[in-house]
């Protein structure tokens, strides 16, 4: 099995700030695997990751994840999936896309689910991360714009709701995926789509250089 299939490594973000109140503080809870699908340049990867707390925040923690009962194949949607037994773990640097299902969130108490619903507002966006172009729903804070995910962030993986991905006229999201979290260093461009129909408006050129 070619273990270099996940060829490119963005590089290190800046160390963060200082810390702030935040959803992703909640309690972690117990470890648990997950099930997933993720999407690199040339691979799709079936599984479960082993992970505590949200698959999100697992993920923004940029460390390498235990992953078991894994298949691989081609990227597009409905393609065949082989065993891939040899695959242990991932990095989350290498995965563009990753989508999150109900069971992503663990158990949560009522303040902390209120702590998640903190007020923010719905985008409608397409999102250039190529090779693949992602449209759906972002939820900003008051105040910022769509395009301010383009700025580097602690914050590695956007969640993007009701979701539909494409590389080139493929379909490459499900139909029972909830949200895709998109990996924010492959991120080259972000333009609103009018909901009337369903029209992006130009997106801008990339403002960092292509990752190597």
């Amino acid at each position: 099995m070619p273990f270099g299939f996940l060829r490119r490594k963005p590089p290190a973000a800046p160390p963060p700030g200082p810390a702030a109140a935040d959803p992703a503080t909640l309690r972690r809870g117990a470890p648990r695997g997950v099930a997933f699908t993720a999407v690199t340049e040339d691979w799709r990867l079936r599984g479960r990751m082993e992970i505590s707390g949200r698959l999100s925040d697992a993920l923004n923690r940029r460390e390498a994840i235990a992953i078991s009962g894994v298949e691989w194949g081609p990227p597009e949607a409905g393609a065949t999936l082989d065993p891939a037994p040899g695959l242990k773990s991932v990095d989350p640097y290498d995965l563009i896309l990753v989508t999150a299902g109900e069971d992503s969130l663990p158990p949560l108490s009522e303040a902390e689910r209120a702590a998640l619903r903190v007020h923010k507002v719905p985008y409608l966006v397409a999102l250039e991360v190529p090779p693949f172009r992602v449209v759906g729903t972002v939820f900003m804070r008051p105040g910022s714009e769509p395009e301010r995910l383009l700025d580097r962030s602690t914050e590695m993986f956007v969640p993007v709701a009701d979701a539909v991905a494409r590389l080139g006229d493929a379909l490459i999201s499900e139909e029972d995926q909830e949200v895709i979290l998109v990996n924010r260093f492959y991120l080259r461009g972000v333009g609103q789509v009018d909901p009337a129909d369903g029209e992006s408006t130009e997106l801008p050129e990339p403002t960092r250089p292509a990752v190597e």
